[in-house]
């Protein structure tokens, strides 16, 4: 990871907030908190393996590591690393272990660097530094305001991921000083995402008028007279009216009334799997078109996008991996697998605590330095109020499924935060 120069902003108050002095160090100790049993225990080992790849022997930091999954959980495992005297604590993975860990470092002057994605965990000390559906939001408005939309929708599941999605929207809108969006929920059956959908896009005003009940002008347009002996040839006439009685009938189209437009230019969504299949799907009956509408998405499309042709279009904010290659053949030489996604957290937070310990520089003004880090997913900034800043792409799906760049990273943050020339973690 190198350094780079950025700048940002906001707060959120907690009852322990740490003090901006340097955080003495007891010892070149990093304490590790992740889920080691039960359920997610592949996932805290992965990221285990990760942590300690950032720290090799060589660094001299040991990394204590704790179970954070049931009995242990997060309040037990922040006191345990609190006895062994480390200097920073990194996770736990889950929100509500952040929670608990939090209830103890805090108050013992630890910064903790969660990986948890709920930004409801964040305050002063407590870094949240998973990606939140607050940083893709804000990204997919920023790019959508710049590409002149300004009527916002959203139509979430109902469910946590949905709720944030939601909350995350209504803010950036309200930053933005934009009108707030109309926002709907649906559950997971067809009949809620039908009628969601169809409330959400107005259909029924914007459909064109029933011309079925009109005079019917698709039929033979006959001159009333035909069927009468005109007073210069009677014979003729009858023998045309005859013909006209037998002959089939020639239907002239209506013209057609075009669909009216939905009251929104930008549509969130949230939704994957069979659900997302329903949500397109009503989309495409109740004429929400990606002419027409900027259909935005989260960052979990990018694992299916080759699956997402009928979404062409759309856009959805992602990490910048461009740092990631190296980091990568590490991981596989060392531990004969491909690193999960998830496991770059665990790299980067590992990284920035060793860099900062082998400095002598551990201090909550150092962990919130304006400049901000470049680490495996890009640059991000650690704000006061334990937010996180993160630089994201933007990608398009294009015809047929898949996706492209079509913004990087340094489109979404500030103009210093280009990588530059500086002291390696």
């Amino acid at each position: 990871m190198s350094l780079a120069a950025c700048s940002g902003g906001g707060g959120k108050q907690g009852s322990h907030a740490l003090s901006p002095e340097t955080v003495t160090p007891k010892g070149p100790r990093v304490g590790l908190i992740l889920p080691l049993s039960g359920a997610h225990a592949a996932i805290g080992q992965r990221m285990r393996q990760a942590a300690r790849l950032a720290l090799p022997p060589s660094q001299k930091i040991a990394l204590d590591v704790f179970d954070s999954a049931p009995p242990s959980n997060g309040t037990q495992a922040a006191h345990k690393a609190v006895s062994a005297g480390d200097s920073i604590v990194l996770g736990p993975l889950m929100g509500g272990a952040t929670e608990q860990a939090a209830d103890v470092l805090q108050p013992a002057q630890l910064p903790e660097l969660a990986f948890t994605s709920d930004s409801q965990q964040a305050r002063p000390g407590v870094w949240v530094m998973g990606l939140t559906p607050e940083q893709q939001v804000d990204r997919l408005v920023q790019a959508a305001v710049a590409a002149g939309r300004h009527r916002f929708a959203a139509f979430l599941p109902e469910s946590p991921l949905g709720h944030a999605m939601a909350s995350a929207l209504a803010e950036a809108c309200q930053h933005a000083a934009l009108e707030p969006p109309h926002i709907v929920f649906h559950d997971a059956t067809p009949e809620s995402v039908t009628q969601g959908m169809a409330d959400l896009s107005e259909i029924a005003l914007r459909r064109p008028p029933d011309l079925s009940d009109k005079p019917d002008s698709t039929t033979p347009a006959q001159d009333s007279s035909a069927s009468e002996p005109s007073a210069v040839d009677p014979v003729v006439e009858k023998e045309t009216a005859e013909a006209l009685e037998e002959a089939p009938k020639v239907r002239i189209p209506l013209p057609r009334v075009p669909m009216g437009p939905p009251p929104f230019d930008a549509l969130l969504l949230a939704d994957t799997g069979v659900n997302l299949g329903r949500v397109i799907a009503a989309m495409k009956q109740d004429d929400v078109r990606s002419s027409q509408v900027q259909i935005m998405g989260p960052a979990l499309w990018r694992s299916f996008d080759t699956k997402l042709g009928a979404l062409k279009g759309a856009w959805y904010a992602g990490l910048d991996t461009s740092q990631r290659g190296g980091y990568v053949r590490q991981y596989t030489a060392l531990y004969h697998q491909a690193p999960s996604p998830v496991t770059d957290f665990a790299y980067d937070t590992a990284a920035l605590a060793g860099a900062l310990i082998s400095q002598h520089s551990l201090s909550v003004e150092r962990l919130t330095d304006p400049d901000g880090f470049v680490g495996v997913n890009g640059w991000f900034r650690l704000l006061p109020n334990g937010h996180v800043l993160r630089g994201l792409n933007l990608y398009e799906i294009v015809p047929g499924g898949g996706s492209r760049l079509i913004s990087p990273a340094s489109a979404s943050t500030p103009e210093k935060a280009a990588p530059a020339p500086a002291a390696k973690l």
